[in-house]
């Protein structure tokens, strides 16, 4: 089964960048970033495929937040730039869409 820690969340300005990490344990099809924002639901983020590496976004992210995993490492990254108060969230990776095998998450707070 897939166990993840996501870690590298903070306070950020508007504008401003941070890096997620999440350390994998086990394999998935597809491996993913979702956020939940306070007050709403999932947001699915980002996703990649472990077989062919391809990676696709949410449109409310593309262009700003970038995706990549590092193989030898057990590890996905997320890296976000241009950060926005709407991007305030709790970031989680996980296994599908919904959420599935997500960690405890990490917490992104966008404000000045």
């Amino acid at each position: 089964e897939v166990q993840v820690v996501e870690s590298g969340g903070g306070l950020v300005q508007p504008g401003g960048s941070l890096r997620l990490s999440c350390a994998v344990s086990g394999f998935m099809y597809w491996m993913y970033w979702v956020r939940q924002a306070p007050g709403k639901g999932l947001e699915w983020v980002s996703r990649i495929n472990s077989i062919t590496g391809s990676i696709y976004y949410a449109d409310s992210v593309k262009g700003r937040f970038t995706m990549h995993r590092d193989n030898a490492k057990n590890m996905l990254y997320l890296q976000m730039n241009s950060l926005k108060s709407e991007d305030t969230a709790v970031y989680y990776c996980a296994t599908s869409p919904i959420g599935d095998h997500r960690g405890q998450g990490t917490q992104v707070t966008v404000s000045s």
